[in-house]
Order: structure tokens, then C-alpha cells, then sequence
């Protein structure tokens, strides 16, 4: 049957609301539906040979069979739509009812000699998939001891009527044989491969676990170090005005008016509370969710007013290309502040002027993917080539007072938006760092 044709089934048996989908839980939703699509099967397949060929069926014990048969689906659909957890427990006991419901049709319809004894196989695979290996095993011993009743009574019987042919009785033991090693090998070889499926499922959402962890642990680390570097140049204001006026004697103090040097006190401070609540809402997963698009211009504006308030004597010089105009950039928090340390260490190593430059790299129509290039160039003495070959490390710095983690920290904070930084030294010109990110990732253009 198609996926189309199947559609209903999946659509009478919902998850619970709210719930995430768990392995018992969809098992039992498969078997459910495996077990309708069999009885729907078998009851069109006797009509159509009782049509040809009267098959005699009792009628009451094949309608006790489908009575329990629907009782049994109308009980997994409920549990399925009500109950808070399926364990694996309770998929074991829906097998069950497999096994006896198999047994009790196979007990008025031929036993060994019906075809319809190799669903047991079915059932041992499903219950090899989604059981443990010791319940697993418990059902292939079950399988092979029912196959094994049928046949006797089936060959004892023939034997006191003696209708049964030498030939078919070998034939029936040769079935049994190759039903032993199938349900033996179906029992192995399933049973640890579904266990081996199961424990790279778990080592995956391991993974998973541990890199959006580490995404949040870069971000936090990325906006600790943008908050270090907002705190320092307030704190050190703070730190000259009250040096200044702790020198200054009553006298003086009292014939001067401090208002002036109070309202800049109260900016400053204002400042560091702007910079530690920010770093708190991040902390509180507030912005850890997948953030928005903003354009590049508000983008760009938003830096160069930080930079011009943290560093008005900077010389700093923003250019942005006209086809820059209507990109749009992740609304994230730890891409402002990496291009905001780049741009600071620049401005530390500059020795006239700091060049930060947007520009695009390839088309978007093209065949080469396209990128949006954000440099940051500066007229120092350029990157050391010691430093230069341990870049993006943490705990590299060419300055004394520096932790030497800013570098490593955008570096991350790039790389989990899709893109990487790219540094180098130019000739006579001081050193340049690119950060590379691709358009696709960008969202659309802010005129569409």
C-alpha cells in the first residue's frame, strides 16, 4: 500500500498532545497499524478463496477472533491518544496479543500447515527491533515453541488417520528447520542492530546536547568579552573624575560647582548598567533563541555609535558599497560584539586611522556562493608572525593586560552564525581582518 493509501491509519492513531514522539510509543503505533492491515488482508484474501473454493471457516470462532481483534485496536488507540508514557513493558504486552490472537486462528485454520504460521516471524522481527535482547529472545523461544506444538499435533493426527504422505511430513519438518534458523537469525543480527541504532541515537542527541551548549557558552563568553571592553573605558572615566575630585580640597569643592561632574559620573554609570543588563538577558536565555534579521545600515549605525561614544578621540572611518545598502544581517548579539573587539583591537594597534569597510564577494545568481565581507583595517605595526600562527587560540595576546580571548570568542561566535574570520598582515598598511559570512544565510534583501 502507498503512503497516501496508509494515510487514515497513521491519522486514527495521534500522539498525545504535547508529547515528543518516544521509541515504545511510535512501536506501538506500528504495530497497531500492522496489525489492522493484516486482518484487513486476511479477511479479503478468505473472501476471495471462498469464493473459488469453500474454505469452511467456523463461524464463531473467527468472530470471537475478530471481535478481539478490534477490542484489541480500539485499547492500543486509547492508550496511544491518553496515556502520558508507553514503556516497553506494555509494547511487550501488545505482542502478546499478536502471539495468542495468531495462535487461537491458527488453531481452527490448519496450525503448521496454514501459511499464515510465518507472520510469527513478523512479529519476532518487530519484536527484535523494538524491544531489548532479553525480551527479544523471550518471544523467538515463544515463536519457535509455538511452530513446534502445531507441527507435532498436526503429524500425530495425520499419523492415526494416516493421510499424511512421507514426503509432505518431510517437507512440513524441512519448514520447520528453515523457521528454527530464520527466527535464530532474525533473533541476532536484528537484535543488535537495532541496539547499535539505538545507542548512536543516543550518542547523537549527546551531541546535539553538547553543541547547543556550547553555543550558548560561546555566546555568553562572547558578550562577557564585549561587556569587559564596554565597562573598561566607563570605569576608567570614573576612576580619573574621582581621583581628581578627592584631590581637590573643601574649600575648593565648595567654590566650584560638581554638577557637571556629577551628571558625567551618572552617564558612565548608566553605561555599565546598560552593558551588565544586556549581558543578564543573554545569561537568561532571553536572546538565545533564533534571532531576526536587522538591516546592515541600523546594523553599521549601532556600531559606529558604540565605537564613537567608547573611543570619540578614534580616528575611525566607516564605507559601506551601494550594493551593501539593502542586505540584512542576524539580529545576534555576539556578531556585533566580535566585530566590535576587532574594531577595538584596531584601534589599540592603530597608529593614524581605522578602516572598517562592507562589501560583497560574488553574485548571488552565481554559481559561486556569495559572501558579505565586513574588514576592519588599521596603520600599526601589524600581527606578529608568532601571534599570527596561533590565531583564533585562546589565551593569545600581544598585550599585557589583555586575557588574549577576544580573537577566539568572535572567531566561535562567527563560525555558529556560518562564516570564519579571516586575518592577515598588508604590506606597509598594517593589519586586516575579514569576517566572512554567506548571503544565503543572511536572510532576503530588505527591499522584497
Amino acid at each position: 500500500m502507498s503512503k497516501t493509501q496508509t494515510n487514515w491509519l497513521f491519522r486514527l492513531l495521534p500522539d498525545s498532545d504535547g508529547e515528543t514522539r518516544s521509541a515504545p510509543r511510535t512501536g506501538l503505533q506500528r504495530l497497531l497499524i500492522l496489525r489492522a492491515l493484516v486482518t484487513v488482508t486476511g479477511i479479503a484474501g478468505a473472501l476471495m478463496f471462498d469464493f473459488f473454493s469453500p474454505l469452511d471457516l467456523p463461524f464463531w470462532p473467527v468472530l470471537f477472533l475478530l471481535t478481539g481483534i478490534c477490542l484489541s485496536l480500539v485499547a492500543g488507540a486509547w492508550r496511544l491518544r491518553n496515556a502520558r508514557l508507553i514503556s516497553p513493558q506494555e509494547l511487550a504486552v501488545h505482542l502478546t496479543v499478536d502471539f495468542g490472537l495468531l495462535v487461537i486462528l491458527l488453531s481452527f485454520t490448519g496450525g503448521a500447515t496454514n501459511p499464515l504460521i510465518s507472520y510469527l516471524l513478523v512479529l519476532l522481527a518487530v519484536a527484535a527491533t523494538l524491544t531489548s535482547w532479553l525480551i527479544a529472545n523471550v518471544f523467538a523461544v515463544l515463536a519457535i515453541g509455538i511452530y513446534t506444538v502445531f507441527l507435532v499435533i498436526g503429524i500425530l493426527a495425520d499419523e492415526h488417520s494416516g493421510h499424511m504422505m512421507p514426503s509432505f511430513r518431510l517437507h512440513l519438518v524441512g519448514m520447520w528447520v528453515t523457521f528454527v534458523v530464520s527466527a535464530l537469525l532474525i533473533t541476532t543480527f536484528v537484535s543488535r542492530m537495532a541496539a547499535a541504532i539505538r545507542s548512536r541515537e543516543v550518542t547523537l542527541a549527546k551531541a546535539r546536547e553538547n553543541e547547543m551548549r556550547n553555543e550558548q557558552l560561546v555566546a555568553i563568553g562572547t558578550l562577557a568579552a564585549g561587556t569587559a571592553h564596554a565597562l573598561g573605558t566607563p570605569l576608567s572615566t570614573m576612576a580619573v573624575l574621582l581621583s581628581e575630585l578627592d584631590e581637590e580640597s573643601e574649600e575648593v569643592l565648595r567654590q566650584h560647582s560638581v554638577k557637571a561632574d556629577i551628571h558625567l559620573l551618572k552617564q558612565q554609570v548608566m553605561r555599565c548598567k546598560n552593558s551588565l543588563d544586556e549581558l543578564t538577558r543573554v545569561y537568561q536565555k532571553s536572546d538565545m533563541q533564533r534571532p531576526g534579521f536587522t538591516q546592515l545600515p541600523n546594523f553599521n549605525d549601532a556600531i559606529r555609535d558604540y565605537i564613537t561614544n567608547i573611543h570619540p578621540g578614534a580616528r575611525i572611518n566607516f564605507t559601506m558599497h551601494d550594493d551593501c545598502q539593502n542586505k540584512s544581517v542576524p539580529a545576534d548579539i555576539t556578531l556585533r560584539h566580535a566585530l566590535i573587539n576587532i574594531i577595538e583591537n584596531a584601534i589599540k594597534a592603530a597608529q593614524n586611522q581605522v578602516t572598517v569597510q562592507y562589501t560583497i564577494e560574488g553574485t548571488i545568481e552565481g554559481s559561486q556562493p556569495a559572501f558579505l565581507l565586513m574588514s576592519v583595517q588599521d596603520d600599526g605595526p601589524g600581527i606578529p608572525a608568532n601571534v599570527m600562527e596561533s590565531m583564533g587560540e585562546p589565551f593569545i595576546s600581544t598585550r599585557k593586560d589583555s586575557m588574549g580571548l577576544g580573537i577566539f570568542l568572535a572567531n566561535a561566535s562567527i563560525q555558529r552564525l556560518g562564516g570564519h574570520i579571516e586575518m592577515f598582515n598588508v604590506r606597509d598598511a598594517g593589519a586586516r581582518t575579514v569576517i566572512r559570512l554567506p548571503l544565503k544565510d543572511l536572510g532576503h534583501d530588505t527591499h522584497e
